[in-house]
């Protein structure tokens, strides 16, 4: 289809394409944009003469079609996604005063002693388990253990942790 065929073409039937993307996307300036885009897309058929399009209006209402359906998915997506709250990790972290960063880090300090007091094999597994989130089935193949006594690894060292903490909390 020779270019000046097309835009007599696009330019007979620019405001029934507005008209018509403006019902679907229910915006005259994106319906705008969707002709815009529309008519452009059409104009590059031009380039393909081995494909003869056989109703070029029908085949212009079509990509208008199209393209606003896209838009309007495009855009409910979006506004869902803004919709939502945030993860809590993308939340910006409130800042301690000074008197809870000194227990924060005092919590910490007791922590790591705790499991400084721990056997190397139960320091290892409950570090697997509750810092690198792996199974009790990953940490029995990691040490060479059965699943029950990396069960046993674990929740002993969990309770001597407890303990060992609240008896510092006590004192």
């Amino acid at each position: 289809m020779p270019q000046d065929r097309i835009l007599a073409l696009y330019l007979a039937h620019r405001g029934a394409l507005v008209n018509y993307a403006n019902g679907i996307v229910g915006d005259r300036a994106r319906a705008e944009d969707v002709v815009q885009e529309a008519f452009l897309r059409f104009a590059a058929t031009r380039e393909k003469p081995d494909e003869a399009i056989e109703r070029p209006p029908a085949y212009l209402y079509r990509i208008v079609r199209n393209l606003a359906i896209d838009r309007t998915r495009q855009r409910t997506r979006e506004e869902r996604q803004q919709g939502e709250e945030p993860a809590w990790w993308m939340l910006p972290d409130t800042p301690r005063t000074p008197e809870q960063e000194a227990l924060h880090r005092q919590e910490l300090a007791r922590i790591s002693s705790a499991l400084e007091a721990l056997s190397p094999e139960a320091r290892l597994a409950v570090e697997m388990h509750r810092f690198g989130g792996y199974t009790l089935s990953e940490i029995a193949d990691r040490l060479n253990i059965s699943v029950a006594t990396a069960h046993r690894l674990v929740r002993g060292a969990m309770v001597k942790i407890a303990l060992r903490l609240g008896a510092q909390s006590d004192e």
